[in-house]
C-alpha cells in the first residue's frame, strides 16, 4: 500500500546552522502535517527524492550536506513566494 509521506523543516538563519526536521510522518500523521502547513499558509513541495533522504533523518536533526543544495532550492522557492505575496498584500491596499 503506498502511504502518503511528509516532512516539515525549520529554519531560523540567524540562529540554526541548517534546516532542522520539526515533523515527519506517513499516511494519517502526513496529511496532517499537510493540513496543518495549508491553515498557516506554509508552502509545500513535492519532492519524492529529497523524501526519501529527509525521513530517514531524527526530529530536531538538522539536514546533512548531501542535500543542502536541494533544500537551498525550496528555501529559494519559498522566499521568492513570500516575496511576491508581499508585493501582492502591500498592492491590496
Amino acid at each position: 500500500m503506498d502511504y502518503r509521506k511528509a516532512v516539515a523543516l525549520h529554519y531560523q538563519p540567524r540562529k540554526d546552522k541548517a534546516p532542522k526536521i520539526v515533523a515527519k510522518g506517513q499516511g494519517y500523521v502526513a496529511e496532517k502535517i499537510l493540513e496543518l502547513a495549508r491553515q498557516h499558509d506554509i508552502p509545500i513541495r513535492e519532492d519524492k527524492n529529497l523524501l526519501q533522504i529527509l525521513s530517514r533523518l531524527d526530529l530536531n536533526q538538522e539536514i546533512p550536506l548531501e542535500v543542502y543544495k536541494a533544500v537551498a532550492e525550496i528555501l529559494a522557492f519559498v522566499y521568492r513566494l513570500s516575496q511576491q505575496r508581499a508585493a501582492a498584500n502591500s498592492g491590496a491596499r
